[in-house]
């Protein structure tokens, strides 16, 4: 059975004092919580991610990177690899986020090589997909998607495919207040796991969590997780409240 996850994003935002902070607060709220049906993430800036793993029961709470180097180790003045990573403690890292792909031009082989690091170091990895507003409204969200998938991860056997979890981000819909309805969001994943099981067969595509990751929210969450194949929420803005991150916790947990 695919697990139901609920992984916070917390992009380049809080300093090592606050994140530990903030992180603290989160294991309080997942601890008092009646949610042990839901795999709770949180996605923290590099320098957080030794003390926060210290901060966070893992049974609770676990961490995640937001990002890994295309290489092992050398002379890579400012990168963080894969190893380094998973050396605090990480079980996670998010990868091909839509900001990681437009900002700093991370195209479809540098995920392929990314992904190979990450799995080379037993961290499992969150998947970002998803179209931009033009894609939308042109009728290519589909055909991007799709090729984001085919050309990022199905390189992989089957075998290495189930350490992955899915993302789906309407990029139009992430900190612009607009979020695809539920109907849309349902769509999508129903199409990715489709493509999945195109690739690896029904059983794999059952099994792999699909995450919702356009501006999901404490009012909205509830809508969106009733969805049958909208397995969690990657979230952004509202994960650097813990009040706020408990409600979507609270309301994958429903459902």
């Amino acid at each position: 059975m695919r697990k139901k996850i609920v992984a916070g994003n917390w992009k380049m935002n809080k300093t090592l004092s606050e994140g530990i902070e903030l992180a603290k607060e989160v294991n309080a709220k997942v601890k008092s919580q009646n949610a042990s049906n839901v795999q709770v993430i949180i996605g923290t800036p590099f320098i957080h991610l030794a003390e926060v793993n210290k901060t966070v029961d893992p049974a609770l709470v676990s961490v995640s990177a937001q990002n890994c180097a295309t290489e092992a180790s050398g002379a890579y003045t400012g990168e963080v690899s894969a190893a380094m990573v998973a050396s605090t403690g990480c079980k996670y890292v998010i990868l091909g986020h839509s900001e990681r792909r437009s900002y700093y031009g991370e195209t479809d082989a540098i995920l392929v090589k990314k992904v190979a690091r990450a799995l080379e170091n037993k961290l499992e990895v969150i998947f970002c997909v998803g179209e931009v507003l033009a894609e939308r409204e042109a009728n290519q969200h589909f055909e991007v998607v799709k090729s984001q998938l085919v050309n990022g991860l199905f390189n992989l056997t089957a075998e290495e495919f189930g350490n992955i979890v899915i993302a789906y981000e309407p990029v139009w819909a992430i900190g612009t207040g607009k979020t695809a309805t539920s109907d849309q969001a349902q769509e999508m994943h129903a199409f990715i796991r489709k493509v999945i099981a195109d690739q690896y067969g029904k059983a794999i595509a059952e099994n792999t969590s699909i995450l919702y990751g356009g501006s999901c929210n404490a009012k909205n969450a509830d809508e969106l997780f009733a969805n049958p194949d909208v397995d969690g929420g990657l979230i952004g803005g509202a994960s650097l409240k813990a009040e706020d991150f408990s409600a979507i916790i609270s309301a994958r947990s429903k459902h």
